[in-house]
């Protein structure tokens, strides 16, 4: 059967996350009924990483399969026209082979979280960032952060109900830069524990705030226990722009 990888922009605002749950509508939900809709089929669009209620995606990466060998320009088009008027897009469609997962194939995901540190009400970022009210030290958060960079066992930063065997991961990567208003995080690695990214952007917070030290982001690292980070940072700010694969 043809098997299509398609790359996905969405807003996650009104949706209970990326997969199918009975609580509400999710991004997966929208996909497989909007397939259903233009070929009849019945099928399951695989993501490569599960965001949460909230969370958007500039770049998420999911495959689907199709008995038909449909152009690709036409799933493209026709999920699109379909999954209206929900904010989800097909940005592109390509032919892969029927080894390609879009989750277990994929090499390194990459996220960011923005901030925008201003006191005016957020107007146009209304629920696509993390609005704090006074201004962010940038620079000493972004030396905090690479005491992250690297293998590490990353309890600290770790939810509860987080089912990954293991809380070792290795974090290739954790920038923090300014942009006018918006401070953003950049964290790449092969894959991340439950609410990990949005854990660490919320201890970040802290030391841009100048209540935590880069020593003391460190300590809470060593730590490994939950109780010693930063609040969990909602995650309107969160996106993953990219998934890259071999």
């Amino acid at each position: 059967m043809p098997r299509y990888k398609l790359t996905i922009e969405y807003d996650g605002t009104s949706f209970v996350g990326w997969q199918r749950q009975d609580n509400g509508l999710s991004v997966q939900q929208v996909l497989e009924d909007a397939v259903f809709a233009f070929s009849g089929e019945e099928v399951r669009v695989g993501g490569a990483g599960r965001t949460d209620a909230g969370v958007h995606a500039r770049g998420q990466v999911a495959h689907v399969e199709l008995s038909r060998d449909w152009p690709i320009d036409t799933v493209r088009d026709a999920i699109n026209a379909q999954a209206r008027p929900h904010p989800v897009a097909v940005l592109m469609a390509e032919r892969v082979s029927a080894e390609f997962d879009a989750r277990f194939s994929a090499m390194k995901r990459h996220y960011e979280y923005v901030i925008i540190d201003r006191r005016p009400p957020l107007t146009l970022e209304f629920a696509r960032a993390w609005q704090v009210p006074r201004r962010l030290d940038v620079e000493t958060m972004h030396i905090a952060a690479q005491h992250l960079v690297g293998k590490h066992d990353f309890t600290t930063f770790r939810a509860t109900e987080c089912q990954a065997k293991s809380p070792e991961k290795t974090l290739d990567r954790l920038d923090v830069s300014r942009a006018g208003e918006a401070v953003v995080i950049r964290a790449s690695a092969r894959s991340f524990l439950h609410h990990q990214v949005r854990s660490m952007a919320g201890s970040l917070k802290l030391v841009g705030e100048g209540k935590w030290t880069p020593d003391a982001l460190q300590a809470a690292l060593d730590a490994k226990e939950r109780t010693r980070c930063g609040a969990l940072a909602p995650s309107c700010g969160l996106y993953l722009v990219r998934v890259d694969y071999p």
